[in-house]
């Protein structure tokens, strides 16, 4: 008989739903993801190398693979006949939903009320109406153009009947949980596709940031890119289909004997569900354990793209085993995908990675992976932006503390990291102890805070590090500056009472607020809160988020509520910002935690002459510089306003006999700050030194002849060739010093 179905329970979203602007903003991991390709040789190699051995290999299979029905496509590469594990899946599936339809029938239906968002309540029946079925009665427009629903807070299948009273939401592609399912749904059709394709064993197929990917473990063989337009029309027959998505609810024998074919499925059962009973979705040939949920039917995707192909590991482990991952896009309707396509060429040109070596800011080498090579001009960005977040810690009460890059592994077993993070550091013997580099701050400066007694006079205590910081990243998950082993952060921690959170968040926030507004970025903020795990006292936990959400609305800026995302060790605020390109990055981050303090046994000695514990706030509001760098590269398109700037000034003589005054004239303005530089190229035109310092994204550009030199003057133009015309050089270091100074992102002199 059939088991009672298991209420299972949503994953923890971000609630913000966006508007299409946020489909560009989520378009950056295909970008980056694209341009790696291109830049990563080695896995270049290894994909050119797979794809020799499996060209070869999948002429043989297009006329094998057993039984099984179906394939035999014109043109797309399809197996004919199937592999015969779809049938035998499709078998056991349809045996175990006939019982469940059984079960359904069995179910007493009662009259059930529907609450809309706007409060009005709709008339439904237990177990027959649906999501699909309210939002029709609304209005056939709303029900065609829903993704999903949400029922009582949890996402929910539109043709997936209601079991009682509820509250319900129908959310479109719009909102982010909207794309998550889209992308999700369109991924299994993916998966359908390369199992018609190659019949290997499909693993994971999860969406992503912008879009979707599946794995499969296809032995010896390996896709290439002349495969994706037979993968494309494969999936495009399967959207023409209209395949209804079913949801079954199935136990875990039963899941062992559908996927006993697949020994990755195996091992996912095996290792990952702890329930009785868990859920499996079908559409079409294809049905695979997945906890949903999905659209109505592959009708829904309207336009869909294979956009790349790469190697990778069982659960990104490099002993496992190898596997072809396949990444695709997909959307409601053909002009989006025009839309993203025109936003991948622009964010292509402005590639951090690409812009990097053009530019001559960094670099990467495999001889130390993940590890940046900082040039001279990207050091002179570098260390702008940490004397500027140094600058503003004299405003603000913080004091600069310089910490070991080294520790014993008794410290983090102590501090919890060891526990849950080891796999991610490095480690290495020293006279026969085990220590490892340091990936966090925080039980350094945990340290330091009890190197003596402490008195509540001395709270808050705010310590900043920028000491240089590893973990252990997959060489696969390596992406340019956004993604590496070694870097450095404005890190801070805030050691407090109780009572003196509120005004430290606030301060954090207003510091956010600040350097954020230099940056142009726009930001959004979320409180998220306590999760389904979590350390300490419930009490203690909604004090705290009492607390966050007083800050939050004294700070005066729009927030919204993240339930359940919080980290384990306190609820904390995730601020989460647009660059240029509307690109949503998380880099600021403000975090309580309870439990650190309680694990170190850190006190201080309060008025009553009790020793109390005190409160840690986590912060940092560039985050990474490294990954701030590559943010500001694309944000900028490396046109870097003039505060920013490697190459600020240009001196162009327009003959060798000038080349004196240039020379001159670099030195007085590098006592003053500036970064400039001088073409003394005698084989260069004038033109085209000025042309060639454009390129190079010079600020201004000083050209200086037999009356610049004679009147002690420069004549000045931009990067942009507007000209502005003869200045003296102390006017001119002056407009300069207030343009570095006023750090605006206009280069305009005043």
């Amino acid at each position: 008989m059939f088991i009672s179905r298991l209420r299972t329970t949503a994953s923890h979203y971000i609630k913000t739903q966006f508007i299409w602007k946020a489909v560009r903003g989520m378009s950056t991991e295909i970008t980056g993801e694209m341009a790696e390709m291109q830049i990563e040789k080695k896995e270049q190699a290894v994909n050119q190398k797979g794809n020799q051995k499996g060209n070869k290999k999948k002429e043989k299979k297009k006329g094998g693979g057993g039984g099984g029905g179906g394939g035999g496509g014109v043109g797309t590469g399809e197996m004919s006949p199937w592999p015969s594990y779809i049938q035998e899946r499709i078998t056991l599936f349809d045996k175990l939903h006939s019982e469940y339809e059984e079960y359904l029938s069995t179910r007493e239906r009662k009259p059930i009320k529907v609450t809309l968002p706007d409060g009005k309540e709709v008339e439904g029946e237990s177990w027959t109406t649906t999501p699909f079925d309210i939002a029709n009665g609304i209005s056939a427009g709303l029900a065609q153009n829903s993704v999903i629903s949400k029922v009582n807070g949890v996402l929910w299948d539109l043709d997936r009947p209601l079991e009682g009273d509820c509250n319900i939401e129908l959310l479109n592609f719009s909102s982010k949980e909207g794309k998550e399912v889209f992308w999700h749904s369109t991924a299994h059709i993916l998966g359908e596709a390369m199992e018609r394709r190659y019949g290997g064993c499909l693993c994971y197929g999860p969406p992503i940031e912008s879009g979707f990917y599946y794995d499969m473990h296809m032995g010896e063989d390996a896709v290439c890119e002349a495969d994706y337009a037979g993968l494309e029309t494969i999936m495009k027959g399967i959207v023409k289909e209209k395949q209804p998505f079913q949801r079954l609810e199935i136990t875990k024998e039963d899941l062992l004997e559908m996927f006993k074919y697949n020994e990755y499925k195996v091992r996912i059962i095996k290792n990952k569900v702890q329930t009785p009973t868990t859920t499996v979705y079908r559409c079409g040939p294809l049905i695979d354990l997945c906890r949903g949920p999905h659209v109505r039917n592959t009708g829904k995707i309207k336009t869909l793209k294979v956009t790349k192909n790469s190697s990778t590991y069982w659960e990104g482990n490099a002993e496992a085993e190898s596997l072809q991952r396949i990444y695709g896009i997909s959307f409601p309707d053909n002009k989006l995908m025009k839309e993203w396509k025109i936003f991948q060429e622009e964010a292509a040109k402005r590639d951090h990675r690409k812009i990097g070596l053009q530019q001559e800011l960094f670099f990467f080498h495999e001889l130390s992976a993940g590890s940046c090579f900082w040039l001279p001009k990207g050091t002179i960005i570098f260390n702008t932006l940490q004397k500027w977040i140094q600058s503003e810690y004299l405003k603000r009460g913080f004091t600069e503390v310089v910490t070991p890059n080294m520790y014993n592994t008794k410290l983090w077993e102590l501090s919890g990291h060891w526990q849950h993070y080891a796999e991610n550091m490095f480690t290495f013997d020293v006279e026969k102890e085990k220590f490892a580099l340091k990936p966090q701050n925080c039980p350094g400066h945990c340290i330091m805070f009890d190197h003596r007694p402490r008195s509540w006079r001395e709270l808050p205590v705010r310590l900043a590090d920028f000491g240089v910081l590893h973990r252990n990243e997959l060489s696969g998950a390596l992406s340019g500056l956004t993604r590496v082993r070694r870097f450095q952060q404005d890190d801070a921690h805030i050691f407090c009472t109780t009572d003196q959170i509120v005004d430290e968040i606030r301060g954090c926030l207003e510091f956010m607020q600040a350097i954020y507004s230099v940056l142009g970025f726009t930001y959004e903020l979320e409180l998220s809160t306590r999760p389904d795990k979590y350390l300490g006292e419930i009490e203690v936990w909604e004090d705290a988020e009492s607390r966050l959400k007083q800050a939050l609305d004294e700070f005066g800026a729009p927030w919204k509520l993240n339930p359940a995302d919080g980290a384990f060790y306190g609820p904390k605020i995730d601020i989460i910002v647009s660059d240029a390109l509307l690109r949503a990055h998380q880099c600021a981050t403000i975090q309580l935690d309870f439990q650190l303090p309680l694990r170190f046994e850190l006190t201080y000695n309060a008025p009553d002459g009790t020793e109390k514990r005190p409160v840690i706030v986590h912060r940092a509001i560039l985050g990474s510089i490294e990954r701030m760098t590559g943010i500001l590269t694309e944000h900028f398109a490396g046109k870097w306003p003039f505060w920013l700037s490697p190459r600020q000034v240009m001196v162009v003589p327009v003959m060798p006999m000038f080349n004196d005054y240039a020379i001159e004239l670099q030195k007085k303005l590098k006592l003053q700050g500036i970064e400039i530089d001088t073409d003394l190229d005698d084989g260069s035109t004038l033109n085209k030194k000025v042309r060639n310092a454009q390129l190079a994204q010079y600020n201004f550009i000083f050209v200086i002849g037999e009356k610049e030199k004679t009147s002690g003057t420069v004549n000045v133009r931009t990067r942009d060739n507007v000209v502005h015309g003869e200045f003296s050089v102390e006017d001119i270091t002056e407009k300069l010093i207030r343009l570095r100074d006023s750090k605006s992102n206009e280069d305009k002199l005043e």
